[in-house]
C-alpha cells in the first residue's frame, strides 16, 4: 500500500505540475466531474482526493470515467486520424450503443480500417473501445444502486448471460502468446448480497470480489500481471465448488468453505495469514 499511495503523489505532482514527461504513463480520473485526463490537461487541478490514477485508457472507460474535451486523452500526444476522432465523438453522443456493422456502412466508414487504426493507437479495437466505455456505465449503475437486471435492459443486453459475458471478456482478454502464460477463468457468480466475480485457475480460487465493488478493474489487472495470466471466461472445478458452497452458506446450512485458496501476498503477509 506504501508504494501505491507513493506513486499516486508522484502523479498527482506530475498532474500539478503540468510535466510532459508523464504522457501516456498514467491517466487521471476526477471523480468531482467524472472525466479522465492526461498529466497536462490544462483545466484547474482538482484536489488529490478527487483523483484516480489508471495506467491505460481502457481502465479508466471502465471505472466509468468519460474523456476530456480539453485535453483530449484519447488524442494526444500523437494525433490521431479523423476516422478515429469521429468515432470517438460519436462514442460519446450515445455510449450505450452497440455497435454493428451496419453501423460502419452507414457513416460510410471500413469497420477493417477503423479496427486498425484504433488498435496501433489506443491498443484495443474500436469495438473493444465502445464496449469497455458501455460497461464501464453498466458498473457505475450497479454501484449507484440500480437494479442489475434493469442496467442490463438498458445497455441493450437481452439476458443476463450476455452481459455477465461482456463483463467476463472485459476482464481480460488473452495475450497474444498464450504459451508463455498461466490462464485463469473468471465467472460471474449471482449471491443474496449481489453480483460477484470469481477468478480460479484450475486448482485454487486467486480472487472473489463484489463485482461493484470501486477498483475492482484495477484488482484484476494487478493480479493479472502478478501472476504472469491470462484471465478469460469459464468454468472450473473451483468455481462450481464455490459456487455450490456460496448457495449453501446463504441458506444457513454451511460455515466452513473448502474451495482451495491461493493468497497472494508477500512472505510477511503469508506469515499473517497462516497463522
Amino acid at each position: 500500500m506504501i508504494v501505491i499511495q507513493e506513486r499516486k503523489i508522484e502523479y498527482y505532482n506530475a498532474l500539478v505540475e503540468k510535466n510532459s514527461e508523464y504522457e501516456g504513463v498514467f491517466y487521471v480520473g476526477v471523480t468531482s466531474t467524472g472525466v479522465f485526463c492526461r498529466p497536462t490537461c490544462p483545466a484547474r487541478k482538482p484536489k488529490f482526493s478527487n483523483c484516480e490514477f489508471y495506467e491505460s485508457a481502457q481502465q479508466a472507460l471502465l471505472a466509468s470515467f468519460r474523456p476530456c474535451q480539453r485535453c483530449g486523452p484519447l488524442s494526444h500526444p500523437n494525433q490521431v486520424s479523423d476516422i478515429v476522432r469521429f468515432l470517438v465523438e460519436a462514442v460519446e453522443q450515445n455510449p450505450e450503443k452497440r455497435w454493428k456493422g451496419q453501423d460502419f456502412k452507414a457513416l460510410s466508414i471500413d469497420e477493417s480500417t477503423a479496427r486498425r487504426q484504433f488498435k496501433k493507437r489506443f491498443g484495443m479495437t474500436f469495438v473493444e473501445y465502445a464496449r469497455a466505455r458501455r460497461m464501464g456505465l453498466a458498473l457505475k449503475s450497479i454501484r449507484s444502486g440500480e437494479n442489475i437486471i434493469n442496467t442490463q435492459l438498458d445497455l441493450g443486453y437481452d439476458s443476463s448471460s450476455g452481459f455477465r459475458d461482456a463483463f467476463s471478456r472485459i476482464m481480460g482478454a488473452p495475450p497474444t502468446r498464450l504459451d508463455d502464460s498461466r490462464i485463469f477463468k473468471a465467472a460471474w457468480l449471482d449471491t443474496q448480497l449481489g453480483p460477484m466475480i470469481a477468478i480460479t485457475d484450475e486448482s485454487k480460487l486467486f480472487l472473489l470480489e463484489f463485482v461493484d465493488r470501486r477498483g475492482l478493474e484495477r484488482e484484476v489487472e494487478r493480479l493479472r500481471k502478478r501472476m504472469k495470466a491470462a484471465i478469460i471466461p469459464g468454468q472450473t472445478v473451483p468455481i462450481q465448488s464455490l459456487e455450490r458452497e456460496l448457495t449453501q452458506y446463504f441458506e444457513g446450512t454451511l460455515t466452513d468453505f473448502k474451495t482451495p485458496l491461493h493468497l497472494v501476498g508477500s512472505p510477511f503477509q503469508q506469515s499473517v495469514w497462516n497463522h
